[in-house]
């Protein structure tokens, strides 16, 4: 409530706030660095002349402050016109003190003898939010993302600053633009994987395999956070953006993979030919070494659309290549990932499967007697 404390507080936490690593300058608003020149009417001199005390303020309104005294129409616009005398005329306080008021006998009084002039230190302007006065402070970062900074700032604001009964301290900006985005890729990031797995799981009708291609997409974006990391991004909202979009291409190159596995195993298992574990890798082989043209195809067609935002400059391209950076990179371990983990991960799923079966299948024992007589 108090404007002064609001002063003192900035200049303190601007202070503070000036020594954390990554602040690139911060500046508090002197909310009472104003210059006010008050004028109090001296009710006795103004007695003396016959004078109203609204008859002098409406001098110093309209002479000084200046007043509206009509509107202008121009075509479809109307402009107010104000009156006031000419700056030269109120550029010094000695002049405005010669500034004449009308007496009702006729007689010009100088407005030094009916009012005291003097200057006093205000506000220079009162901002308030929520019914409450604030003092902002304005901070700039260089080399550290907000988040960080931010988490750091609190700890040593409430660590050096101690804040009066009724005073709050509120990080906003930027910092809370994040933090409402925050908020909502909290709920968007799982219901997308969610839907990723339903979709999967409609696809090929089997859990397990929804589940081999879902637990594929955390090292599928370890290429993307290698190359957020190589080019020096910090999280943002793009780059998780980026991130939400490299989960639905990864499983999108899984699908590839594991619909060829399962075309070679489900051809060979009704050949009769998947008996053994030999079988079984040879079965793998053919699904994943001769058809590797189709699955680098998959990739590259991404990559080759996504490469040139990389290198662009324009407008907007900052927040694009944050969004393309995790894709880019995501998708080169995806590749390798699905080249290499998922046909390994497959081969110990259906080599359990076939165990399970050779255990569960029921067997026929033969056993064949000479009864051949030793003479014959």
């Amino acid at each position: 409530p108090d404007l002064n404390v609001l002063s003192e507080l900035g200049s303190r936490i601007e202070a503070v706030v000036r020594d954390i690593p990554g602040t690139l300058s911060a500046y508090s608003e002197r909310v009472t660095g104003g210059n006010y020149l008050n004028l109090t009417i001296r009710r006795d001199q103004i007695a003396r002349y016959g004078l109203r005390v609204s008859e002098v303020q409406d001098v110093i309104m309209s002479a000084i402050g200046g007043m509206n005294v009509t509107y202008t129409v121009e075509g479809l616009e109307r402009y107010p016109v104000s009156l006031r005398y000419n700056r030269e005329l109120r550029d010094d306080i000695e002049r405005l003190k010669r500034v004449l008021v009308a007496t009702p006998m006729g007689a010009q009084v100088p407005l030094m003898q009916l009012a005291d002039f003097s200057i006093e230190k205000g506000p220079a302007g009162i901002k308030s939010e929520n019914s409450r006065r604030t003092a902002w402070i304005y901070v700039d970062l260089k080399g550290v993302d907000i988040g960080s900074y931010v988490k750091m700032a609190k700890e040593v604001v409430d660590r050096e600053i101690d804040l009066p009964a009724g005073y709050t301290i509120i990080w906003s900006g930027q910092f809370e633009y994040m933090e409402k985005a925050r908020k909502t890729l909290n709920v968007i990031v799982p219901v997308t994987l969610m839907v990723i797995f339903l979709l999967l799981y409609i696809h090929f009708r089997n859990a397990t395999e929804a589940t081999i291609v879902m637990a594929s997409l955390p090292f599928a974006l370890v290429g993307g956070v290698w190359l957020i990391y190589l080019l020096d991004y910090n999280i943002s909202v793009a780059v998780m953006v980026g991130f939400i979009a490299l989960a639905g291409l990864a499983a999108e190159t899984g699908v590839v993979m594991l619909v060829y596995l399962d075309e070679v195993f489900k051809k060979r298992s009704n050949q009769g030919m998947m008996n053994t574990n030999e079988d079984l890798q040879a079965a793998i082989m053919e699904g994943a070494v001769e058809r590797v043209r189709p699955k680098l195809m998959t990739v590259a067609t991404t990559l080759i659309g996504l490469l040139p935002v990389m290198w662009g400059t324009e407008t907007g391209s900052q927040v694009m290549k944050r969004i393309a950076a995790p894709m880019v990179g995501g998708l080169v371990s995806s590749a390798v990932l699905t080249l290499v983990i998922i046909p390994a991960v497959y081969f110990i799923w259906k080599r359990w499967q076939l165990r399970s079966r050779f255990l569960t299948e029921p067997r026929i024992s033969v056993e064949i007697e000479d009864v051949r007589d030793e003479g014959d």
